[in-house]
């Protein structure tokens, strides 16, 4: 059993990336799991980064802004990470990125110290199919972004990018999204590390 720190990153709690979410948490749950859902847009994150929480690399540990030190102090009391988001633009929303910008940094997520976790999800909701993303390696470049570039690099080797795509499909394609969701959460404790090749 596992306490998971759920993230999610969209502006209407009544869209499909918050299903997802709902049906994800439901699956860890009967998992046996803890999980919390910590909801960026609700919260009122900022997402820009200003000069309280700029990386300094030249001096003593640095104390960050109060409200990224919360966020640092909520990141320890869990076991692992999920994070649920639409992609945009091949990549991750402007909040999200802004998070990991401001909370995973010098200090706390890599240098002197990294992130505690055992396993990061990143669930992401694609509008376009599977066909056009591994066209031009699109599901590699994200892959290896998330992987790689972020979780890797904070100390978090349990890494895997699960994109759910077509979601502008039927209401049968949904649900089978849906239940892809679900059926992650459920498993999450099981699912194996997802590596891009290059």
């Amino acid at each position: 059993m596992m306490k998971v720190l759920t993230i999610v990153s969209h502006p209407r709690t009544q869209s499909l990336t918050f299903e997802a979410v709902r049906r994800f948490t439901q699956g860890l749950e009967e998992a046996g799991h803890e999980t919390d859902v910590l909801d960026l847009h609700r919260i009122g994150f900022d997402p820009v980064l200003w000069e309280a929480d700029e990386p300094d690399y030249s001096g003593p540990p640095k104390q960050y802004s109060p409200e990224v030190q919360a966020e640092m102090e909520r990141l320890l009391k869990y076991d692992a990470l999920a994070f649920v988001f639409p992609v945009y633009w091949y990549s991750i929303p402007a909040m999200l990125k802004g998070y990991i910008d401001r909370v995973w940094n010098y200090g706390f997520a890599y240098g002197s110290n990294h992130l505690p976790h055992k396993k990061t999800l990143w669930l992401g909701l694609a509008g376009a199919s599977l066909e056009h993303f591994q066209k031009r390696d699109y599901d590699k470049m994200i892959a290896l972004q998330l992987n790689i570039g972020m979780s890797d690099y904070v100390g978090i080797k349990d890494s895997s990018v699960e994109l759910l795509y077509d979601t502008g499909g039927d209401q049968a394609h949904i649900e089978q999204l849906l239940q892809r969701a679900y059926q992650l959460g459920l498993d999450y404790a099981t699912t194996e590390q997802a590596t891009p090749t290059l």
